[in-house]
């Protein structure tokens, strides 16, 4: 699709409408603009997501596995997971 527009004597372009609405490019959108041997690409630039807390983050892993017992140290984890892997044969290195 190719279109049309000035550059205004501020600098300024207006993005065509039915470009910005197939693009989700509402206003306020931050675009990158990258300068390029075949000429300019503007894209949106990321939405920055907000960093959980360890505690938020433990939260949503809790809730995702759906465990509702008591908090288990990470001695028990780690013995947990040795034992797992000593019972399933499946793990044995090639001999």
């Amino acid at each position: 699709m190719t279109k049309e527009t000035r550059v205004s004597a501020k600098g300024q372009v207006v993005i065509p409408k039915d470009v910005r609405d197939r693009l989700h490019w509402d206003v306020g959108t931050v675009l990158e603009v990258v300068d390029g041997p075949a000429g300019v690409m503007l894209r949106a630039k990321p939405k920055a997501k907000k960093a959980m807390s360890f505690d938020e983050a433990m939260a949503k892993m809790r809730k995702t596995v759906n465990y509702k017992g008591p908090r288990i140290s990470d001695e028990d984890a780690h013995a947990a997971i040795d034992r797992m892997f000593r019972e399933d044969k499946s793990w044995d290195p090639p001999t």
